[in-house]
């Protein structure tokens, strides 16, 4: 079973849940890809493969360092060949 820990109560939390989460981008992953972090709360997000935004969690993250991966190894050949 797991084991549920008390959450310490933040007035940013509450901000957050009635006006809306302040994201910025955090991290550049790919061209359409990003990870957003909230102004406010600190909450970590990105985008998913629909479109969609969803919580940065630790899969989602080895996921994008995956992804990052991959495009910076595209981004490099591509430019070794038109040089």
């Amino acid at each position: 079973m797991k084991k549920l820990t008390p959450t310490l109560f933040s007035f940013a939390k509450v901000y957050c849940n009635l006006f809306g989460h302040k994201l910025r981008v955090s991290k550049n992953i790919t061209n359409h890809v990003h990870e957003y972090t909230c102004k406010k709360c600190g909450m970590e997000m990105t985008d998913t493969a629909d479109g969609l935004l969803a919580r940065l969690t630790p899969r989602f993250k080895e996921t994008n360092r995956y992804l990052a991966k991959i495009h910076e190894k595209r981004k490099r050949v591509f430019f070794a060949k038109a040089s």
